[in-house]
């Protein structure tokens, strides 16, 4: 069974609330609190997307450690359970900068090398390196590369956003609000980009079934990535 529509769905969804989010002026419009429910509920959104792009890993593949697209999408379900409990955390108030460090920010950072090591093999994959072994290596060149590169520019983004993140605690602010609020914007803008890209191609591929059409055992797919929300960094 294809799940890629209500991947692509989840991600979709996930992806648009961090693209508002950090958005000028809309902390402003709906409060703190409902800001963070924002990011949480965006979170949820791509756990739930990436525990689906996980098991139909598994289910083509049979087995589980398989390739390097199942560990691609198994690095990335681990990463969203670590910003679950960064946004999670992140909606409670009265945080010290210290608190706010060990419970939102280094569960963030955690879970950005964790979607930055998923992109990278998802876009290892579609390219075909060859410092994948061969057994890991697609048969021919893979069409999702353009997919997996726009989202390996989001994990890059989103990277720089927890980096910008940290809470500086003699002063009790972060370390770069702008760059911490833009890269998660446009790195929200990106995964937004890359699940649009995976519902065109899923619809294409209903509209001509009754036609050959490629699905490699090892394609990889839309791999995402997002930061945590980083409490009063609005």
């Amino acid at each position: 069974m294809a799940w890629d529509r209500p991947i692509a769905t989840g991600f979709a969804v996930g992806s648009a609330c961090f693209l508002v989010g950090p958005f000028p002026g809309f902390v402003q419009l709906v409060g703190q609190g409902a800001d963070g429910a924002v990011f949480f509920a965006g979170s949820v959104f791509f756990t739930l997307a990436a525990a689906l792009e996980l098991r139909e890993g598994t289910l083509r593949a049979r087995r589980r450690f398989a390739n390097a697209s199942w560990w691609s999408a198994a690095i990335q379900f681990i990463g969203t359970l670590f910003f679950n409990i960064s946004t999670f955390h992140a909606m409670q108030t009265g945080l010290s900068a210290h608190q706010q460090d060990r419970l939102v920010w280094a569960p963030d950072l955690l879970g950005s090398a964790c979607f930055l090591v998923s992109g990278a093999l998802a876009y290892a994959v579609t390219s075909g390196p060859h410092l994948l072994p061969g057994r890991w290596r697609p048969a021919q060149s893979d069409p999702d590369s353009t997919m997996a590169a726009v989202n390996l520019l989001g994990c890059l983004l989103f990277g720089v956003a927890a980096v910008a993140s940290y809470v500086v605690p003699s002063t009790g602010s972060l370390l770069a609000l702008a760059p911490a609020n833009w890269c998660t914007s446009l790195g929200g803008l990106c995964f937004l980009i890359g699940a649009v890209l995976l519902w065109r191609q899923e619809r294409h591929r209903e509209n001509h079934s009754a036609k050959p059409y490629p699905r490699f055992q090892e394609r990889a797919r839309f791999r995402s990535g997002l930061p945590g929300y980083r409490g009063d960094r609005i």
